[in-house]
């Protein structure tokens, strides 16, 4: 299709194109974030940098926290399934992981993700365990939220409720150097290859429809985004 993203496999930073997948070691603009904190490197497919809604991501009303922003979490008894949000995190410091089992092997990751600023995750019924170490407070967010979308995000913004924090239509961003800025449409929030309707790593000006079928936008090391239709 075109389009690509970070994605890592075990201890492989790389980039993937949605058709064609490359896998190189400290790829352009990658993250070997195991190698700095001793956490597993992100599987999903780019992780992203978030903050307040309209500007970073962030609701205008602070919710009850789910559960605490560290700790490993078991799904059924300490966690619901269900979809979560982490906003106000900084520097990759937040890393979270779904786990199939507590053995804390690779092959046990489902998804995991370093983030700076907002995050969207969804916890399925079939995770053993959620693993969360350096975030801010987790918060559940309901199946059909609604807010007051914005028409203009930050650049570094992160991941997006499409309908809740931002509004469907195009966006464009300016002044993007050296692929640093990547932009993602995802599906869902279970942060997998599959989650992905399209996405692309751009230097100068980006352009991107979010359809209002799309559930969530993620973008990190862009210039700020403005509607334009």
């Amino acid at each position: 299709m075109g389009t690509k993203g970070k994605v890592v496999f075990g201890a492989i930073v790389g980039i993937v194109v949605i058709g064609t997948v490359s896998a190189n070691t400290g790829g352009k603009g990658g993250d070997s974030n195991s190698a700095d904190t001793g956490k597993a490197p992100s599987v999903s497919a780019r992780h992203q940098h978030g903050g307040k809604k309209g500007a970073d991501g962030s609701g205008a009303v602070k919710k009850k926290a789910a559960f605490a922003g560290d700790g490993s979490f078991r799904v059924g008894s300490d966690v619901k399934p269900g979809t979560y949000r982490t906003t106000g995190n900084t520097d990759d410091s937040c890393y979270w992981e779904r786990a199939k089992d507590a053995s804390g092997e690779m092959d046990s990751l489902l998804a995991n993700d370093n983030v700076t600023g907002a995050s969207y995750v969804t916890v399925k019924t079939s995770d053993k365990l959620f693993k969360s170490s350096g975030c801010k407070d987790w918060e559940a967010v309901a199946p059909k939220a609604k807010g007051s979308p914005a028409s203009a995000m930050a650049g570094d913004g992160g991941m997006f409720k499409v309908g809740s924090d931002i509004a469907p239509g195009t966006y464009k961003s300016t002044g993007n150097a050296d692929d640093a800025c990547y932009w993602e449409r995802a599906k869902d929030a279970e942060h997998g290859l599959d989650s992905i309707i399209a996405n692309d790593n751009v230097t100068g000006t980006a352009v991107v429809t979010i359809r209002s079928t799309d559930a969530y936008f993620k973008t990190t090391g862009c210039g700020d985004w403005k509607k334009t239709a």
